[in-house]
């Protein structure tokens, strides 16, 4: 697979388990994972544990339809650039929101070893509070 279609592969599947699984396949043990400051799971998580604990389990728990929609993609040697938009509903507060995301993907040999998150952070606090 390409790096483009290795990185559709974890949004396009059928569900977001699909998504999961796919991301699972082809992450880097080591992979880096980094969500953007002001995004309330900021920070950055090495590996599939820290990611799914620190990200991946608290948008399933915390949220409604939690959902990345990509507009396109960006495709440069081992860079695949998403981009698209966030929404949901947060669970405590019943708020709706929609925010605008770039997601920055960079491979080597066909592996996942960084992933840079960058976002309007402020839609998604205030659907928090």
């Amino acid at each position: 697979m390409t790096n483009l279609e290795i990185v559709k592969s974890t949004y396009e599947g059928k569900t977001s388990e699909e998504n999961g699984k796919n991301l699972a396949a082809y992450a880097a043990s080591d992979i880096s994972w980094t969500e953007a400051k002001g995004f309330p799971y900021a920070g950055t998580y090495t590996g599939l544990e820290e990611i799914s604990k620190n990200v991946f389990s608290r948008l399933a728990n915390e949220w409604i339809d939690y959902t990345f929609t990509p507009e396109e993609y960006v495709a440069s040697e081992d860079k695949v650039v998403a981009y698209g938009t966030y929404t949901g509903t947060y669970k405590a507060t019943g708020k709706p929101f929609e925010a605008r995301v770039a997601h920055i993907w960079k491979l080597k040999n066909g592996k996942i070893i960084k992933f840079e998150q960058f976002v309007d952070s402020q839609t998604v606090n205030n659907a928090m509070k």
